[in-house]
């Protein structure tokens, strides 16, 4: 029993990473229609960012302010790079990011060198919250990425449901041009979006590096699940995007349980399971794209 927990607790924490970003690739998707294959970089470039921060001022002021780099560094992208392909064929913007992706993981490469290094968290965040007990391995650094991740959702949703902001962007989620035609600068909503999203992604590199350490590869394995969340949630639906990242992490850490190789082959078994019974995935909205 103890065992079980342990690995629902370890999935949980996964499930944190996987909400944070896909509930990101899931705001840029909504404005922009791009699939941000760079995401994952993103990631990247906040772990490092943190790291780098953490050195210099300690991991809380790394945790508030790498974020925040990462989404200013996201605006200058987005309005450089991905602006111009906004109208063109959506294969360009794919191939861009994908590339982008390639590219901030080389730069981290060549700055940071290939090897993977640790990551140091405050000592009072890793002892556990109930040290003689069954319960032991739940440490205070475990409590504090679940809580952040589910904050970061509930702020996220609280500013798309009762905000002016909010409303524009739900706005130009379901319909761009009509909004644009409105009068509204869809184009600043989106960088908007962009950066959101990118910093989402920050946030989840910083807890990432935390618990998983540093690599350059990291971001890889991250993104991968995240897209799985993304459209078992459904594409379209931020909500059920963040709540894929959740049910994907526990998932993967319950079939742990019983086969370390099942971890990964069983998320996938369950997003085929879903999309055979409902296509457009659990909270996803007909025609999305169309």
């Amino acid at each position: 029993m103890e065992l079980l927990l342990l690995q629902l607790l370890n999935g949980l924490v996964s499930g944190a990473f996987y909400a944070l970003l896909a509930l990101g690739l899931a705001l840029i998707l909504s404005l922009t229609r791009i699939i941000n294959l760079a995401h994952g970089g993103f990631l990247v470039v906040g772990a490092y960012l943190g790291y780098v921060l953490s050195g210099l001022w300690g991991f809380y002021w790394a945790l508030l302010l790498a974020p925040l780099g990462l989404a200013l560094l996201a605006v200058a992208l987005e309005a450089t790079l991905l602006r111009p392909l906004y109208r063109r064929d959506p294969l360009e913007s794919l191939l861009l990011t994908f590339g982008l992706a390639l590219v901030l993981e080389e730069v981290i490469r060549l700055v940071f060198g290939p090897v993977g290094v640790p990551f140091r968290i405050p000592e009072a965040l890793g002892s556990p919250l109930f040290p003689g007990t069954p319960f032991f391995f739940l440490t205070r650094y475990r409590v504090l990425v679940i809580a952040l991740a589910l904050l970061a959702g509930l702020l996220v949703f609280l500013l798309l449901r009762y905000t002016r902001l909010g409303l524009y962007l739900r706005a130009g989620a379901q319909d761009r041009e009509i909004l644009s035609a409105l009068g509204t600068d869809v184009g600043r909503l989106s960088t908007l979006a962009f950066a959101l999203g990118a910093y989402l992604a920050g946030l989840a590199g910083v807890l990432a590096a935390g618990q998983l350490g540093l690599s350059p590869a990291m971001g890889t394995s991250l993104l991968m699940p995240s897209f799985v969340a993304l459209i078992l949630g459904g594409v379209g639906s931020l909500g059920g995007s963040y709540l894929g990242g959740l049910l994907v992490g526990m998932a993967s850490g319950l079939a742990g349980q019983f086969a370390a190789a099942a971890s990964e082959f069983a998320v996938y078994v369950i997003l085929a399971l879903v999309l055979l019974v409902r296509p457009r995935g659990l909270f996803g909205k007909e025609g999305f794209f169309e």
